[in-house]
Formats: C-alpha cells, sequence, structure tokens
C-alpha cells in the first residue's frame, strides 16, 4: 500500500491512496488539471483511478470533482446526505460517473481494499473519514474534525500510516484576524483539530506499527508547516518515544511524497 497528498490546506485537498489492485482518492478538491498533474507524477493515469471517496461536500473537498469526472469515468463514494449536498452544488451530470452511496461503520470493498467510513463532527451534511486497509496494511484519513473521542481513537487504532489534521494553532487563531464567529467556529466542537489536539490524538492512538504520519490540512492564516510540525513532534517525544515513526507536514500545493507501507 502507497500514499501521498496531492494537495491539502483550506484551498484544496486531495489525497492519493494505492494498493496491488486498486487506485482510489480521497476528496478531489483542486482543479482536475491538479490532480492529473499530480496522477502523472507517480506514473497514475487518471484513467486508472477506480473510485473517489468524498469525505463531506464543502469545496476545499470537491472543487475538481465534477470535472474529472466527467472527464475520467470511475465511481464517487459518500454517504447519501453528502451525494445530496454535492448534487444540490454540481446538479446531476457526472457523465458516466456513477455516485454510490455508503454508511459510516459499514465496510466497504473495491478490488483489494477494504474502505471503512467513519463519523466525524464537522459543520456538514454527514461527514466522515476513511480506514484502508489492503493485505494487512492499514491507513486512515481523519480530517475536519472539531474533536476526537473513543469512537475516533477506535477508528484509528493499529494503523500503518496516516493523514492527521493539524489545522490551527490556538494563539495564532485566536489573536490573528479572523472574525469572532469564524474563530469560535474553527476551534468549535464541529470545526478543525488543532495542532495540539492532533498531537494528543496521535499520543493516544501510537503504536509500534505506525510507521507514517503526515500532517494535513493546516491553515494559511493560523499556522505553518514548522510550528504544526514541532508542536506534534515534541508531544511524540515527550508522551510516546519512537524511532521509527517518520513524520511530515503536507503541502499546500505541491504532493507529499511517497509513503509505501511495506
Amino acid at each position: 500500500m502507497e500514499f501521498c497528498s496531492i494537495a491539502s490546506g483550506s484551498s484544496g485537498n486531495c489525497i492519493f491512496v494505492g494498493t496491488n489492485e486498486a487506485n482510489i482518492l480521497i476528496d478531489a478538491g483542486v482543479s482536475a488539471k491538479k490532480i492529473c498533474e499530480a496522477l502523472k507524477g507517480i506514473d497514475i493515469d487518471p484513467s486508472e483511478i477506480d473510485g473517489i471517496f468524498i469525505t463531506h461536500e464543502h469545496i476545499d473537498h470537491i472543487q475538481g470533482l465534477q470535472i474529472f469526472a466527467k472527464k475520467y469515468p470511475t465511481t464517487i463514494y459518500a454517504p447519501a446526505k453528502t451525494l445530496r449536498a454535492i448534487q444540490a452544488k454540481f446538479g446531476d451530470d457526472f457523465g458516466e460517473t456513477l455516485l454510490e452511496e455508503i454508511a459510516p461503520d459499514i465496510d466497504f470493498c473495491l478490488k483489494d481494499a477494504i474502505i471503512t467510513p467513519f463519523a466525524v463532527s464537522h459543520d456538514a451534511a454527514d461527514p466522515v473519514g476513511y480506514r484502508v486497509e489492503s493485505e494487512g496494511k492499514r491507513f486512515a484519513v481523519a480530517t475536519d474534525l472539531g474533536f476526537f473521542d473513543d469512537y475516533i481513537i477506535e477508528n484509528l487504532k493499529e494503523l500503518d500510516g496516516l493523514c492527521l489534521e493539524a489545522n490551527h494553532d490556538i494563539n495564532m487563531l485566536m489573536v490573528g484576524k479572523y472574525p469572532y464567529q469564524l474563530k469560535q467556529r474553527v476551534a468549535g466542537p464541529k470545526g478543525h483539530l488543532s495542532n495540539d489536539a492532533a498531537a494528543d490524538l496521535l499520543c493516544r492512538i501510537f503504536c509500534d506499527r505506525l510507521k507514517y504520519v503526515l500532517l494535513i490540512h493546516l491553515s494559511k492564516d493560523n499556522n505553518y508547516a514548522e510550528l504544526a510540525y514541532e508542536t506534534v513532534r515534541a508531544e511524540l517525544l515527550s508522551r510516546c518515544p519512537h524511532k521509527e515513526l517518520k513524520l511530515d507536514v503536507a503541502g499546500r500545493n505541491t504532493p507529499s511524497d511517497i509513503f509505501s507501507i511495506l
């Protein structure tokens, strides 16, 4: 199994996950052109995408979805409310691409991959994260969640790789230029995980098999890569001393390295 971030942040999000048989996109929040260029850069033809799994309907997660789907027919998977919200924004024309309902906590098989959506708390129709398992390897995407609880922890246990939201630094958010109501939304229970919350969550799910963690969805105004990295790294070193874990931060507009889970 392998994964990489094509783009990540408030301006657009898209993650590629590959198994021996399946090529998957999680979200399509940047232009179809950018998605295609990134896929070709890792030797994946866009026509080889077997499915696009959507976390929620906010535009930074679906911006390029319709154009990509029309050009490269595949299947779009999301909870029913999310699919309806996407259709409300774009209409019903997705070319030959199919829209298929999935539901949290119900496994879905796509070739050699088992995908499990899990519910997250965010101000969207029916937001989810995704866990992907293939040949005994496990990977997950947990983004756009206002808080975590035992349910989230349970869904992120015993992973080999993880894309985890580290959206904002609390102090930067509170003294920054956002209006008060927007600050409350971002920091609230249906908003986004802070660097500190991401660090705490990562320590709670840390295990020996976890080898790759990519911090994603950083705010352009209330965070920066070095701060997110050092905040999470310091907490890990304090609570979960490790030698093998590779921690990195996804770029806003550039693809990340490819992480191969062997």
